[in-house]
């Protein structure tokens, strides 16, 4: 397919700078990186900063303002994500922030067909190797300059549109099915046993260190090429999703003598991610249906005196008093000591037994729903690599 630079379809550049000490609390919305992205994704945003009518009125006159069918592009944050301006839009935005890809070339190109360009693969790759900045990278006018995509006859791309667009609505009805199964184990917990925290029915309590064995995983020496093969699954982080019971496929094994070397749990075990780069990420959980060793940013809970599915439940549901007191000032850690030290409450076997009977049903419809939901994407993924490369 023909590729065309996207500076022969655009005029790409930025705004005015509008400094901090001219941003107001009522006026003409001003939108940094972080409105477009909204916008991108729920279509609407509740603005906090503004600047004067004036203000306003004076910049567009002289530089121009955002036209139907102009594009908005993140410049930070979340590089390339993209806004389309609607009729009746009308706000300002942050040089550098944002940059205004100002149609040139309509006739030869569609607005919604760039935002697909720029959820491409070879875009988002394209722009990850040549953003600037060392911590914080920046997509720039000078990059986005540079950029060539795809450029298939104006009928085509609208069939590329709708293809795509169809897509993304199933990807998106298939995960909040998975967001309600999640919500209605948690419904059903909450009505079944109240509050972890306040326990309203006056459960028995313990330290999970009494009615549980804590294993903190390890890394076998990596100057030992003989420890790593292809005996066992080492788990790492990264393999425990949220909302998904079981650990994904590691992408490392351990060889024989390296599985002697770790840390080992069988299946019906609990998997907790132990130490992470943010605090969204300690206190993710699965349960293991298979036997596996893990890495030292792990650490195993293996029951003793709880139905692993209830425990599992209850640790996602009691998140927050999980890590209240980790500080990612230092280095976000909840130790295996800690752990342990955390107090829940504990029903009789039968009850649980009886929640967990309710989470198998529900994760049957949940695989269910996910091998959709993978499909959806496979197709996706496919489609997007044949129209953009």
């Amino acid at each position: 397919m023909v590729k065309e630079k996207l500076s022969n379809l655009y005029d790409i550049g930025s705004s005015k700078r509008v400094f901090q000490s001219e941003w107001r609390e009522e006026g003409v919305p001003f939108y940094r990186a972080r409105e477009i992205a909204r916008l991108s994704e729920d279509g609407y945003v509740d603005n906090e900063l503004f600047i004067d009518e004036d203000l306003y009125e004076e910049y567009t006159e002289r530089y121009g303002k955002p036209q139907p069918g102009d594009v908005m592009v993140t410049g930070v944050g979340t590089l390339g994500v993209c806004y389309v301006v609607k009729p009746g839009d009308e706000f300002y935005f942050k040089d550098g922030n944002i940059l205004w890809f100002k149609q040139k070339a309509p006739d030869r190109i569609l607005p919604e067909y760039l935002v697909k360009a720029f959820d491409s693969k070879e875009v988002k790759d394209f722009i990850s190797k040549n953003s600037s900045g060392t911590t914080v990278g920046t997509f720039t006018i000078q990059t986005a300059n540079k950029m060539e995509i795809s450029l298939p006859p104006l009928d085509q791309q609208k069939e590329i549109i709708e293809r795509i667009s169809k897509l993304e609505v199933i990807i998106k009805k298939r995960q909040l099915e998975l967001e309600m199964l999640d919500e209605l184990i948690k419904a059903r917990f909450v009505e079944m046993f109240g509050d972890p925290r306040i326990n309203p029915f006056g459960y028995d309590t313990e330290e999970i260190g009494k009615t549980c064995k804590v294993i903190t995983g390890n890394t076998p020496s990596r100057k030992v090429s003989e420890y790593y093969g292809d005996y066992m699954e080492w788990i790492k982080t990264d393999n425990i999703v949220s909302g998904v019971l079981n650990p994904t496929k590691a992408a490392e094994c351990l060889s024989e003598s390296g599985a002697e070397e770790g840390r080992i749990v069988d299946e019906n075990s609990i998997l907790m991610a132990c130490i992470a780069g943010s605090i969204a990420s300690i206190g993710r959980v699965c349960v293991t249906d298979r036997r596996v060793a893990f890495n030292q940013q792990i650490n195993a809970i293996v029951p003793e005196q709880y139905n692993t599915l209830f425990l599992y439940t209850l640790l996602q549901i009691s998140k927050d008093y999980l890590v209240e007191d980790i500080n990612m000032a230092l280095k976000g850690i909840l130790s295996k000591s800690k752990l342990e030290e955390k107090v829940f409450i504990v029903p009789s076997m039968e009850l649980q037994d009886q929640f967990a009977e309710f989470i198998e049903q529900v994760d049957t419809s949940k695989v269910a729903v996910q091998k959709a939901l993978d499909e959806t994407q496979t197709l996706f993924d496919s489609l997007m690599q044949e129209y953009f490369g």
